[in-house]
């Protein structure tokens, strides 16, 4: 028996008289692959007996799309962020799609179950680890999505990244010319694609320039500021400290800025720094950080161009893009002390 019409049906109702998942239920009305057609019909007879009507607008409906398309994100605490979701916005609104952000963390990894649940026609993955599940998870159930500013171990899904080997050669190079022979490292998270690459071609290129790299002078952290101006903190503190300071982002690079005023150590007659991103903030008077711009507008552009393609493409091919980046010389690097 039908409800009253003052009642509005969810989609659970709809799932429980055909027997099937709320997340198949949603799959099926907007026709993803990975629902057999068998299991289609019973979904829509069973709408049709419960007058269901979907939360979406009208046209969703017709087209059998929500127009919605989620990004992965980080909190948007760390500036970084919002530097790339607001272009991956814009360009989502260019092809009349809205923009979900779902906030992702160290503590809280989202998963397939929460992007697969029909709401979203794709999704945009900015925080996946290299060897991440996700992903596949989202290729077995149908779900269109591109990775933005990281890439896989095993590449299986479209993804669009800067070019952070050429970038962290950039800045190897910039060092030993300036003549540091010890150079510290705060590199990002080595299970991120960026923090593992940006940090291994830095070593390989110090080491090609004859410049040695010591394991005592090399931690790792995560993106932040906190934690950034901690590792500076403990490598500023030793008998020999460094007389530049490599971080695996501009957060990162802050963080060290922060420990050597607390130290009282001149930037960068004492000590350079140099950051990675070209955030907004590096470029402010204040702060004036060296560091390697990436094009983030770009990125943003690239990743939405492959995340339609997957939208159109029952088997999108997986294909690498990479944006390339500049150097950008401030005020933070200098010739190394005598």
């Amino acid at each position: 028996m039908p409800p009253s019409p003052s009642r509005k049906v969810t989609s659970f109702e709809v799932a429980k008289l055909a027997g099937v998942s709320q997340p198949t239920v949603s799959r099926a009305l907007r026709n993803l692959p990975g629902t057999s057609p068998h299991t289609r019909q019973k979904v829509l007879w069973a709408a049709q007996q419960l007058s269901y009507i979907p939360s979406d607008s009208a046209r969703s409906l017709s087209t059998t799309r929500s127009r919605r398309v989620a990004v992965v994100s980080e909190e948007l605490t760390n500036p970084y962020y919002p530097e790339l979701v607001e272009p991956l916005r814009r360009h989502l609104a260019a092809h009349d799609l809205r923009t979900v952000v779902v906030t992702d963390s160290e503590h809280r990894q989202v998963g397939a179950e929460v992007l697969a649940d029909g709401s979203y026609d794709g999704v945009v993955l900015t925080t996946t680890l290299r060897t991440s599940a996700l992903p596949r998870d989202l290729t077995e159930r149908g779900v269109p999505h591109v990775l933005a500013n990281r890439v896989l171990d095993h590449p299986e899904s479209p993804s669009c990244s800067v070019d952070n080997a050429s970038g962290a050669r950039a800045i190897a190079t910039l060092l030993a010319d300036l003549g540091h022979r010890r150079v510290g490292m705060v590199q990002g998270p080595v299970a991120t694609s960026t923090g593992r690459e940006r940090a291994a071609a830095l070593r390989a290129e110090l080491l090609a320039r004859g410049v040695q790299v010591r394991r005592e002078l090399t931690l790792r952290s995560a993106f932040g500021h906190d934690s950034g101006r901690a590792a500076a903190a403990e490598l500023l503190d030793r008998a020999d400290p460094p007389t530049a300071i490599v971080g695996g982002n501009d957060v990162i690079a802050l963080g060290v800025l922060s420990a050597a005023r607390e130290r009282g150590l001149r930037v960068p007659a004492d000590l350079t720094v140099v950051g990675f991103d070209d955030i907004p903030m590096a470029g402010w008077p204040l702060i004036d950080l060296t560091t390697v711009h990436c094009d983030l507008e770009e990125l943003a552009r690239t990743s939405v161009e492959l995340l339609l393609e997957a939208i159109d493409t029952a088997q999108p091919e997986v294909t690498e893009r990479r944006i390339p980046v500049s150097l950008v010389l401030r005020g933070t690097h200098g010739q190394a002390p005598a």
